[in-house]
């Protein structure tokens, strides 16, 4: 009878370490799974065209840096940049291939690192995402292109023309 007993205790405890993470913090409960599901909305809601539904997804003062490196965006102006995209029906399609998601010591911020099959090929998306009334919001992301450890020098080759002027202003 011993080993009966021994054997569900071990099957029991191995079911309860495989549920999904479940993170309380003071003002809410949060699932890993919930934050992939805000992410994969918020990427199909660009892939959509959905311009509200997409940047209900930020924070009221989120920031969003694109490849380019004058891309620093601030919210009203990457909404500004972003709505002509949208308007016509066509944004960007991003797909999460990888994902990793992390929570500080209090669950209060989270910050994630993603791989995105895109128009771009696969580029690299990483962000934080913190509790904004209630409601868990993307406050700071960051896409940048991949390059392979191999095609670095040809790639710098090609950006040097126009970086190291940007190089040199920015010194300035």
């Amino acid at each position: 009878m011993k080993p009966y007993i021994l054997i569900l205790a071990s099957l029991f405890i191995l079911t309860m370490s495989c549920n999904e993470k479940e993170i309380s913090t003071k003002k809410t409960t949060i699932t890993i799974a919930h934050i992939d599901t805000l992410l994969d909305n918020w990427h199909k809601a660009a892939a959509n065209a959905q311009f509200d539904e997409y940047f209900k997804s930020m924070t009221s003062n989120a920031v969003y840096i694109g490849t380019d490196p004058s891309e620093n965006w601030q919210l009203a102006d990457f909404k500004k940049f972003c709505k002509p995209y949208f308007d016509k029906g066509k944004a960007w399609n991003f797909t999460a291939l990888d994902r990793h998601i992390y929570f500080n010591e209090d669950s209060s911020t989270i910050w994630f690192d993603e791989l995105l099959n895109t128009q771009m090929k696969i580029c690299r998306g990483s962000g934080i995402i913190i509790n904004e009334g209630g409601e868990w919001k993307i406050a700071h992301y960051v896409l940048s292109m991949t390059i392979p450890n191999e095609n670095t020098d040809d790639v710098v080759k090609i950006k040097s023309v126009i970086e190291d002027r940007l190089i040199d202003s920015l010194k300035r």
